[in-house]
Parts: C-alpha cells; sequence; structure tokens
C-alpha cells in the first residue's frame, strides 16, 4: 500500500470513529432528555393537582387537609424549580441535535469529500477540523447518565440509529 493510500484509510477510519462517537452521544443524550421530560411532568403535573385541590379544600372549611395539599404542592413545586427539568432536557436535545450535526458532517467526509478532495483545505486538515468539534462538544455537553447511555447503545445494536440507504441487501 502506498503513503496516500495509507493516509485515506487512516482518514476513513477516524471519519467512522468520529460517526460513531457521535451517534452514541447523540442517543444518550435524546435518551436524557425524555428522561428529564418526564421527570418534568412526574412532579409538575402533581404539584398542579395538590395545589388546586389544596384551594377547593380551603374553601370547603378543611384548614388542615388544606395545610397538608399546600405543603406537598410546594415541595414539588420547589423540587422543579431546583432541579430544572425541562432547562435540563432542553440543554440535552441541543447537545444531542449538535453531535447529529457533527455525524453527518463525518459522513459527508468519508462519503463524498474523499473521494473529491477540495484542493484548498487538505483532508487532514478537515478531519483534524471535525475531531476538534467532537473534542469540545464532549467537553461542553452535559453529562450523561449511565442508564441513558446504556439504553441508547441498546437502542442503536437494535438499529434505531441506522439508515435504510446504509443497509446491505
Amino acid at each position: 500500500m502506498t503513503d496516500s493510500e495509507n493516509l485515506a484509510l487512516a482518514l476513513c477510519k477516524e471519519a467512522e470513529r468520529i460517526e460513531e462517537d457521535s451517534v452514541h452521544s447523540a442517543k444518550g443524550h435524546f435518551n436524557t432528555a425524555a428522561i428529564w421530560n418526564r421527570r418534568h411532568y412526574f412532579l409538575g403535573v402533581p404539584a398542579t393537582a395538590l395545589g388546586a385541590l389544596a384551594g377547593v379544600s380551603f374553601i370547603k372549611d378543611c384548614p388542615e387537609v388544606a395545610s397538608l395539599l399546600s405543603l406537598a404542592a410546594t415541595i414539588l413545586t420547589a423540587l422543579v424549580t431546583f432541579l430544572k427539568p425541562t432547562e435540563r432536557a432542553s440543554e440535552h436535545k441541543t447537545a444531542g441535535d449538535q453531535y447529529l450535526a457533527l455525524r453527518n458532517d463525518a459522513r459527508l467526509f468519508r462519503e463524498i469529500e474523499m473521494l473529491v478532495p477540495d484542493e484548498g483545505q487538505p483532508l487532514t486538515d478537515k478531519i483534524k477540523a471535525l475531531s476538534q468539534r467532537r473534542n469540545e462538544l464532549n467537553q461542553g455537553s452535559p453529562e450523561i447518565p449511565r442508564q441513558a447511555f446504556e439504553q441508547a447503545r441498546k437502542g442503536i445494536e437494535e438499529g434505531e440509529a441506522g439508515y435504510k440507504a446504509d443497509k446491505e441487501n
């Protein structure tokens, strides 16, 4: 194999690594966003219902019941405020979207740009830029819980993240 063939193979393998990392990270972030969305509803709906029931209890002259329901609603509302589940879900969705964009760019590089290289920018510079983006995303993205990562890996292995066009006939 010539040096240029070895380089092309190395560039292709690195692009595939970036794609694989990106799809796992994206799916993990999307799974985490779903977890935080569920937590939002799990805390928010009961807080709203308990607050409404507390108001009804107060009107019906049941101050003890109203006090307990108000306390429970306040605790749940405080948890929603403290945990900020919708904000966390949004952060993870944004990170997942950014990883998918990186995966798409790495695939485009591997499948198209390597076949018809741009004379203005060497392929080695392009793969370094993709790798740098991955590193920045890894550093700046919120942490993915182990449960969400394992769920992502299982889903990917079951074909959830693949394209029909990429499946062999």
